[in-house]
């Protein structure tokens, strides 16, 4: 049986950890993702563009890095960190609500770019999709994970 990940530090002290937004030039080796200068975000970035999206709206990863780089006059930004920024707002999320918290991060909101769900939420896709159908999605079972159907037109507009 697989052991869930237990973070040491709370998610919310990773959240709340005092960093700087950064630009660095694009490595080499992740040169597929674009030339130029490169963004490193920081958790309280991305937390903040997920907190924006409403009830019934999806967002996706590739459009929190958009909105990102160009706040930032960056080309790209970096998509390992900001997938892992995505999973610490994730679970400061779950965190909250376990203290007590009504109003959190709605982190479910967030799917890949081809609209499937992300295993590494908290709950895993079960909880996702469970949180994503109270809210009036519904699911595409042509992949290993479920897609949501129509995800495009239900995608939220960052301005």
């Amino acid at each position: 049986m697989k052991k869930k990940f237990m973070s040491r530090i709370p998610w919310r002290e990773k959240m709340e950890r005092p960093q700087e937004a950064i630009l660095v030039p694009v490595p080499p080796k992740m040169s597929r993702f674009g030339k130029g200068m490169m963004l490193i975000p920081t958790p309280k970035l991305v937390d903040s563009l997920i907190r924006r999206v409403p009830r019934g709206k999806l967002i996706t990863v590739g459009t929190i890095r958009k909105k990102l780089a160009a706040e930032y006059g960056a080309d790209v930004t970096c998509p390992l960190t900001t997938g892992i920024f995505i999973r610490i707002a994730a679970e400061a999320a779950e965190e909250a609500r376990a203290q007590g918290t009504k109003r959190i991060t709605p982190y479910w909101r967030v799917v890949r770019d081809n609209g499937e769900l992300n295993p590494k939420f908290p709950g895993g896709i079960s909880r996702q999709s469970r949180y994503l159908r109270a809210e009036g999605f519904a699911f595409l079972r042509d992949s290993k994970r479920p897609i949501v159907k129509e995800f495009e037109e239900r995608q939220f507009r960052l301005r």
